[in-house]
């Protein structure tokens, strides 16, 4: 089963997360985590999300380990307050300051007006008792995954589907506070990943011989409808039939 996203991170891939093939392995590995959309699609593999951030880091800490009933417990924002306000731990806040704001590149305070007006409909993005019901009904089929707080080069090189989605090396990617030290190291280490690796970029990029993927709508752009060009790199072909025709390997 796929899970719905805990959050919409910046640039994440649980829209675009179909479009790529799909794990030939037991365990998948995301060096740059974000909001692990990929791994959400396949969440009973064994994950290991990797980000040197301390604030994505802690989050996934917090859901990985905290029981269901706990997140049902988590307090609304009082009328008039913030995320500030909320008497509950650090990883919770960043949590809820992702949700009240989607698709940001880091946690934000204050409920959006779009999402005051969606809390009334029901909707699964804000911080209310629907968003917490769907993050508890999720919480504990993420056991088994484990985070490591670190830069991409600590994830153990083993025999894994390799999900390696950076921030791109454009205008785009430098709204992300941590950021690749050197493109060309990371993609001499991509070529040396033991599995299947697929690497996602924006078109432009030329660290490594990128394919054209689909152009795609991501949370940050949803409401304008304005496109993302995304272009991958594969080290193989995929062992299993890939529904996007991109003109990788003839």
């Amino acid at each position: 089963m796929s899970l719905a996203p805990f959050w919409r991170y910046y640039g994440g891939k649980n829209r675009a997360a179909k479009l790529y093939p799909q794990p030939e392995h037991d365990t998948i590995i995301e060096p740059f985590a974000g909001a692990a959309g990929y791994s959400c699609r396949y969440p009973d593999r064994r994950v290991i999300l990797v980000d040197r951030s301390p604030i994505i880091a802690g989050i996934w800490r917090y859901l990985i380990a905290t029981p269901a009933a706990e997140i049902l417990a988590l307090p609304d924002i009082p009328e008039g307050g913030t995320v500030d306000d909320l008497p509950v731990c650090q990883e919770a806040r960043w949590l809820i300051g992702f949700r009240v704001q989607n698709g940001r590149e880091s946690p934000r305070a204050r409920v959006s007006s779009m999402h005051k007006r969606g809390r009334s409909k029901g909707w699964t993005d804000g911080w209310h008792s629907v968003t917490r019901n769907l993050i508890a009904s999720q919480v504990d089929l993420i056991r088994h995954w484990c985070i490591i707080e670190g830069e991409y080069h600590d994830a153990p090189n083993i025999e894994a589907t390799w999900h390696i989605d950076p921030p791109y090396n454009n205008r785009a990617g430098r709204r992300y506070p941590e950021q690749p030290d050197d493109f060309a190291a990371l993609g001499d280490w991509c070529r040396t990943r033991r599995g299947l690796v697929m690497v996602c970029e924006n078109e432009g990029a030329n660290w490594l011989p990128f394919e054209p993927l689909r152009d795609i709508i991501s949370a940050q752009t949803a409401k304008s409808g304005a496109r993302s060009a995304e272009v991958i790199w594969l080290n193989r072909r995929p062992r299993y039939a890939w529904g996007v025709q991109t003109g990788l390997f003839g």
